[in-house]
């Protein structure tokens, strides 16, 4: 299949094992190239040698850059303290660079328009990138992120970890496409998924004991894959529905993290709907193929 994205993934992967399939996703998906990955939100080096070793399994050459530790809110950084548990010898996993921030706007601006950023994390490295080079935002091709509650305006995790950050996203002009709890949560991954996913070779093995670490972390059998469904939303377009282009406003103070969609002035789009049924297949057939060595092409 012919190239048609080239992606930069932001992400704050090793808590929430979703960042985790996302990424298998995104290798296992034939119309993207994945030209980097960027990490964000606590320790960033641990996360850039967890994303390195991954890509190593499936004998994936992608550069891994390590970004921004603290909110700009300043806003304490949530831990599960999990994070890289099921990886022996990742001290030691060798990475590109700490300076995520600089890798993001010297490959955009290397390509004006071409590259679309997936953030599945807090904003931090983006709003940074945003404030240092001017014209960053008006080369990114589009950014998808996921974040928000759209339905009742409760506080959601990557907003909220970095309100400041996600605000200056929204009023930069770039166009996004946003993924919101309200549409993620209608998705669950269970055992049936988990058995197919264990199949497909040892990062299927791994991701099946990161997913069921997860669960043992809230005490449940399933979670939500937000992050991969996040992906689809720029490689399966048809599968979802958007509002029209407005502007997204993130509470402050005593409503942080809270984010309310006022259409009309704005270049950011809300998922409002999607195929249950299809959107599942897809995240698991494309984690299946993802895992397989030498997936990348």
């Amino acid at each position: 299949m012919t190239i048609q994205h080239r992606v930069i993934l932001d992400t704050d992967i090793g808590s929430d094992v979703d960042d985790l399939m996302a990424l298998a996703l995104l290798l296992g998906t034939p119309s993207v190239e994945l030209v980097g990955v960027t990490t964000v939100y606590g320790d960033t080096a641990l996360r850039a040698r967890l994303a390195k070793r991954v890509l190593r399994m499936v004998g994936a050459d992608v550069p891994v850059h390590a970004g921004i530790l603290l909110p700009l809110s300043g806003r304490d950084v949530w831990w599960a303290g999990h994070e890289g548990a099921l990886y022996e010898g990742l001290d030691s996993e060798p990475y590109d660079s700490d300076d995520a921030v600089q890798y993001l706007i010297d490959e955009v601006l290397a390509a004006p328009g071409e590259i679309d950023v997936i953030a599945i994390g807090p904003l931090t490295n983006i709003a940074a990138a945003i404030n240092a080079e001017p014209r960053f935002a008006g080369a990114v091709r589009q950014l998808w992120v996921m974040g928000g509650d759209f339905a009742d305006g409760t506080p959601e995790h990557n907003l909220q970890s970095d309100s400041l950050a996600a605000q200056i996203v929204f009023d930069s002009g770039i166009p996004v496409t946003i993924t919101g709890l309200e549409v993620t949560r209608r998705i669950d991954i269970r055992k049936a998924a988990l058995d197919r996913i264990e199949q497909s070779g040892a990062l299927g093995s791994l991701i099946r004991a990161e997913i069921e670490q997860w669960w043992a972390f809230w005490n449940e059998e399933w979670n939500v894959p937000h992050d991969p469904i996040t992906v689809l939303t720029l490689t399966d377009p048809q599968l979802f529905e958007t509002s029209e282009a407005g502007h997204v406003v993130i509470g402050r103070g005593d409503s942080e993290g809270c984010s309310t969609y006022e259409p009309g002035q704005g270049q950011t789009r809300v998922v409002t709907t999607l195929d249950v049924e299809a959107v599942t297949e897809r995240i698991v057939a494309g984690i299946i193929a993802g895992s397989a060595e030498g997936a990348l092409r």
